[in-house]
């Protein structure tokens, strides 16, 4: 009983050799081919993964050291990838499972259309790879059981009608021959449909007899042609009726319908009829699909009782173009009979057109010239047809255009200069629309980036900069910032601020500023004085980082605003003279207005802060002296007295217009007196405010002062007389003794402005003490200074005693030339 399952040894030997040659005869097509510049490749189904199916580089002419450069690569419109290159040797591989089933389904030569890119310069290839069948599939029944039932009197040699097994492989892979399990009653028989689709058939060879044997179970076997042969089974049913001797009958053995894939859910495909000689319940009839693919059982259904088939799924051309199903009718008295339905798929224009981007370059430098290559990409239109013929264009007022090459390819190239600056970015929008009708198109959006190249060089905020700084400013503080700005980006932008080298006064600028090379703020790297520096200029450079790097310069002026840090310098009196006590010399005949003196000062600021005004700040009597304000003239402010004080002290305040105010005094020494008699003892004598000692002390002290004072008087008036009598002018002596008092009189003329005095000193040396009885005759003084030099007047002039006797309405044309011819006289005396 085994022994008859199993097939004989001689036929497996045949069976070896048969399979023998088809490996060598597929080994010797695995070579490649190169035909109307296109590579074919023959693989098996299956391979496995890393099988290297042939070098594409070697069949396409290329070189493998160019590989890598040219970027050579597997393009595919799916978006599943089998296959890949190796751009080390150019080998084509497997990358992925490949079932020729899942491909191709039922189609009998399985084709797959490779695109290779390979860029600089740009090329397509076109690789076809067959794929081959291999037995990979059993043969399967779509029922696991099948209930067959008959009449018993059916007579011997009736065929029944049996479901044939399916196998998704093809050829000799595919299904070859079926097998039944031994029994008396039936055989196994073969009926062949005019597609050739060979159908199993059950063949009673012996009548029935169902009060023996009511039903019987057998095994259907279905065998393939593999080299390893597979099979599937299943289990008939087979039960014995009373007689039902007619079978249902289809109007045609095959049906052909053509229906739109927009075909909507419910539409009526077709509508089945059969028909049953027999009557009552043998002759009512039922439909069903008896073998449909997976796929088309979920889009079609059929009703048992009309036997119309409907769609009740989404049909899609691009996914199944046809179906193949087998219906079955059934009556009542379970006689089954089968046609074929082949169901054709026409195409609408339901897919709009794809756009896949295969290579794009970005950023491009913003220098690139017109005709540079930007994108390159591919349209497809899943539709066939003029669906499927599609067609490009780009937005107007773009510097770019398009270019069509071979098989839907496109290449998106410049067509102008390009400027970062003005437009860092382009958003390129390319549409693709098909010739259907109606219309269908899609969009893509190229973001594209131009990289920025130093075409720009920086720009200074303004021309050039003035900038104001007080004087006296701290070293180290910033005084300034100068920007400028570059368009450009990146390091092109990136700025660094600079000094061009210079002097002022021969002294670097770096002396007197530095900057930031960062920032551009400007750093004083001293303290500027107005007096000393008003204004200086330097020019500032900007540079940016660029690889061919550009510059700028801008002139910064720096004007020094000058404070109020100089108080005022008196020039007259001058402080050695005022050291020195010197007395200016009041006629007590002058009358209200008389010029006394003239304070002269000056201020090393400028503007404002060098506006001096004069104010007496001490002095005995506010009615007696006033001031011009501006000019610095003190003048009497009314007629003397006799009760007036022969000796006055001023204080003359000199304040500038600055704020705060600065200012510096000076202490002037007034005596009035007619003649220089009345003069002498205010000169001599010099009270000394009393200490804590007694007041005896003081007034012997006094008393002692005024008797030298009267004996010096008295023997300088004697001198005088005498030396007028020989010499017109004769300078007075003086006493060489260092530790006698020494003073200056200023005795300026009526008709003299005051401003300056002229000295014409005379020492005069007395004994302050009473023991000592020496006299020394005066003598004139040497080298006498001239540069304060003023006009006279005729009361320090000759004789003092002419002076006194000289009545006060003489001719005043004769004073005036008296006084002309009269030099200025300046008594000095040491007051120690």
């Amino acid at each position: 009983m085994l022994l008859q399952k199993m097939p004989g040894i001689s036929q497996c030997k045949n069976t070896l050799r048969t399979m023998t040659w088809q490996v060598i005869a597929f080994s010797i097509s695995l070579f490649c081919e190169i035909a109307c510049g296109q590579v074919q490749y023959s693989i098996l189904e299956e391979i496995k993964s890393g099988y290297i199916v042939g070098n594409v580089a070697k069949d396409l002419g290329l070189e493998s050291k160019d590989l890598a450069e040219r970027r050579l690569q597997v393009v595919s419109s799916s978006n599943k990838h089998y296959f890949n290159i190796s751009l080390e040797n150019g080998n084509l591989y497997v990358t992925d499972r490949i079932d020729r089933e899942a491909l191709c389904e039922m189609e009998d030569t399985c084709l797959l259309n490779l695109e290779v890119l390979a860029e600089k310069p740009v090329n397509i290839f076109h690789v076809k790879i067959y794929v081959k069948d291999v037995n990979d599939n059993y043969p399967i029944f779509l029922k696991p059981i099948y209930n067959i039932t008959m009449s018993e009197s059916a007579l011997p040699g009736t065929h029944f009608a049996l479901e044939n097994a399916q196998d998704a492989d093809l050829g000799s892979n595919s299904i070859q021959s079926y097998n039944l399990s031994p029994n008396q009653h039936f055989k196994l028989g073969e009926k062949i449909t005019t597609q050739g689709i060979k159908f199993p058939e059950l063949v009673l060879e012996r009548a029935l007899d169902r009060e023996k044997q009511g039903f019987y179970d057998l095994i259907l076997t279905a065998f393939d042609g593999g080299e390893t042969a597979k099979t599937g089974t299943a289990l008939l049913k087979i039960f014995v009726q009373d007689i039902n001797d007619n079978f249902p009958v289809f109007t045609l053995d095959t049906y052909w319908i053509n229906l739109n894939e927009d075909a909507p859910v419910g539409f009526l495909v077709c509508r089945l009829n059969a028909t049953d000689k027999d009557e009552g319940g043998n002759g009512e009839l039922t439909y069903s699909f008896s073998r449909i693919p997976e796929k088309a059982l979920k889009i079609f259904s059929i009703d048992a009782k009309s036997g119309e088939i409907k769609v009740k799924g989404a049909l899609d051309f691009e996914v199944t173009r046809n179906y193949e199903m087998t219906v079955e009718a059934k009556d009542g008295g379970g006689l089954v009979t089968h046609c074929t339905v082949l169901i054709q798929i026409a195409d609408v224009n339901d897919n709009a057109p794809e756009i896949m981007i295969k290579s794009l370059i970005q950023p491009i430098p913003e220098n690139s010239l017109p005709g540079t290559l930007i994108a390159l990409f591919n349209v497809n239109d899943q539709d066939s047809g003029s669906n499927g013929e599609v067609s490009c264009h780009l937005p107007e007022k773009l510097p770019f255009k398009l270019i069509s090459s071979s098989n839907n390819y496109y290449q998106l190239i410049s067509t102008s200069l390009l400027d970062r600056e003005t437009t860092p970015m382009y958003n390129i929008t390319i549409t693709a629309e098909d010739e259907g009708s109606p219309p269908m198109s899609s969009k893509k959006t190229i973001h594209l980036l131009l990289s920025d190249v130093n075409d720009n060089p920086p720009i200074f905020q303004k021309p050039s900069y003035i900038v104001y700084i007080p004087e006296n400013n701290t070293p180290g503080s910033s005084i300034h910032r100068v920007q400028a700005s570059d368009i450009d980006d990146g390091k092109n932008s990136e700025l660094e601020y600079s000094l061009v080298s210079s002097n002022i006064s021969n002294i670097p600028i770096s002396s007197y500023v530095s900057i930031n090379v960062k920032s551009g703020v400007i750093y004083s790297q001293r303290s500027f004085d107005y007096e000393e520096l008003r204004e200086f200029q330097f020019q500032v450079v900007a540079k940016d980082r660029g690889q061919l790097s550009l510059n700028n310069n801008v002139t910064v002026r720096i004007c020094i605003i000058d404070m109020n840090d100089n108080a005022p310098k008196i020039l007259y009196p001058s402080a050695e003279t005022e050291s020195t006590n010197i007395f200016e010399f009041i006629p007590r005949s002058s009358e209200k207005g008389y010029l006394v003196s003239k304070v002269i000062a000056v201020d090393a600021d400028s503007g404002h802060n060098a506006w001096l005004s004069y104010h007496l700040l001490e002095i005995p009597d506010t009615s007696l002296f006033v001031i011009g304000q501006h000019t610095g003239e003190i003048k009497i402010g009314r007629d003397l007295q006799d009760m007036d004080s022969i000796r006055q002290k001023v204080v003359v305040l000199v304040k500038d217009n600055g704020i705060p105010s600065l200012s510096v005094t000076v202490t002037l020494n007034l005596v009035m007196a007619e003649n220089f008699q009345e003069v002498l003892p205010e000169i001599v004598i010099q009270p000394k405010e009393p200490g804590p000692s007694s007041k005896v002390t003081f007034f012997l002290v006094v008393s002692i002062a005024v008797i030298s004072f009267l004996f010096i008087v008295t023997v300088i008036v004697t001198i005088i007389s005498k030396c007028r009598k020989t010499n017109s002018q004769t300078a007075l002596g003086a006493f060489n003794r260092s530790w006698y008092p020494q003073l200056s009189l200023n005795y300026p003329s009526q008709f003299s402005d005051g401003s300056l005095p002229l000295p014409y000193s005379y020492d005069v040396c007395v004994t302050l003490d009473s023991t000592q009885n020496e006299i020394a005759y005066l003598k004139p003084i040497q080298n006498v200074p001239t540069e304060n030099l003023i006009d006279t007047s005729d009361s320090a002039t000759g004789d003092s005693t002419q002076d006194n006797s000289a009545p006060d309405n003489r001719n005043q044309a004769d004073t005036k030339e008296q006084e002309e011819n009269q030099p200025y006289v300046n008594f000095s005396c040491n007051l120690d």
